[in-house]
């Protein structure tokens, strides 16, 4: 296996770990923020205000984007095991 093989199956599994960590995330810290807005504003200090919303927020995303994302792990995990041949030699 060359260093290029190499360099570029570590690009390509980062590159999928971002874009099935990237929504998630977003979504989650867009939440947080503006639930951290919003208890400002009313200058409610409640720690586990913010829990609830997230866990909704972040949910709601994974059902909808979720087809999405098995299409996704899956297309690089046959891709990945379909190349094995290729890579070892």
């Amino acid at each position: 296996m060359t260093p290029e093989t190499v360099m570029s199956l570590a690009y390509q599994g980062m590159r999928v770990t971002l874009l099935l960590a990237g929504p998630l995330l977003l979504t989650a810290l867009l939440t947080g923020l503006l639930v951290s807005l919003f208890q400002a504003a009313t200058q409610i200090n409640e720690m586990t205000l913010s829990f609830i919303p997230k866990i909704l927020a972040v949910f709601t995303v994974l059902v909808l984007a979720g087809p999405w994302l098995l299409k996704l792990i899956t297309d690089f995990t046959r891709e990945l095991l379909g190349n094995i041949p290729t890579l070892i030699s």
